[in-house]
């Protein structure tokens, strides 16, 4: 069977185009040279028609064994490539040990300018400094450091940074610096990006999982026996910390 259709695109002289085999003309209504507009006109057919009026519009065609095994491989391989691999406890505490690296080394530059416009004295602050590496478990030197003119304003504005830094990089990158440098990221349990709700939301909810410090840090050991890597805050937020997707490298061929 012989097809034929016009093509609009041609403004003088013969429009008709033809003749093609049934595969052609699907492949023309693929690349668009043939829309369901498109008039086609085939042997046995009294008049023109739209392509949308032939039953073999709506028709799918047969795929041989060669197109359905080439795409059978194309699945398996973006299913491999999209599975989730979720971040467990050890990678996610090296990444907030470099966040909190990060936020040290802006905190000690910040305290040093307070210092030097006098609002802070930072002798008394380095003696504190001292104390806490030589016995980091003492309870009194926080309430030692709180009574240094200018510490209860640092801690206030420091909290706040700390605020930001958060809720900021995973707001517009999904990752802080210490899990992009990780190759971590946080997403919605639907795999959407966190939004600034959800960011704020999460950070909120991570307020909580320090508050179990004093219960061992269960909200973050649960991290190693769910399957997911969830922490506490992760349930409350519905988040997920995953590894990124590994890209995809050209074929070679052997």
């Amino acid at each position: 069977m012989k097809w034929f259709y016009i093509d609009t695109s041609i403004t003088d002289g013969d429009r008709r185009q033809g003749p093609f085999s049934l595969d052609e003309i699907r492949n023309f209504v693929q690349d668009g040279k043939i829309t369901d507009e498109t008039l086609v006109w085939h042997s046995g057919e009294t008049n023109w028609k739209t392509w949308k009026e032939f039953p073999e519009a709506s028709e799918t065609p047969e795929l041989t064994e060669e197109e359905i095994l080439k795409q059978t491989i194309e699945t398996l391989l973006n299913t491999k490539m999209q599975r989730k691999r979720f971040a467990g406890f050890f990678v996610r505490a090296n990444a907030f040990i470099v966040d909190n690296l990060i936020l040290s080394v802006v905190g000690a530059v910040f305290i040093y300018v307070m210092g030097l416009a006098g609002l802070v004295d930072i002798n008394a602050v380095t003696e504190i400094a001292k104390q806490y590496v030589e016995n980091p478990t003492s309870s009194e030197l926080i309430s030692k450091a709180l009574e240094i003119p200018g510490v209860s304003t640092f801690f206030t504005i420091w909290s706040l940074v700390q605020a930001i830094y958060f809720i900021v990089f995973h707001a517009v990158w999904g990752a802080t610096p210490g899990k992009r440098l990780l190759r971590i990221h946080v997403e919605l349990a639907n795999g959407e990006k966190l939004s600034w709700a959800f960011s704020i939301f999460r950070f909120i909810a991570s307020i909580v999982t320090q508050a179990t410090l004093i219960f061992y840090g269960l909200g973050y050991l649960i991290v190693l026996v769910d399957p997911q890597k969830r922490a506490l805050h992760d349930f409350i937020a519905r988040t997920r910390v995953v590894h990124d997707p590994i890209e995809q490298k050209n074929n070679k061929e052997v």
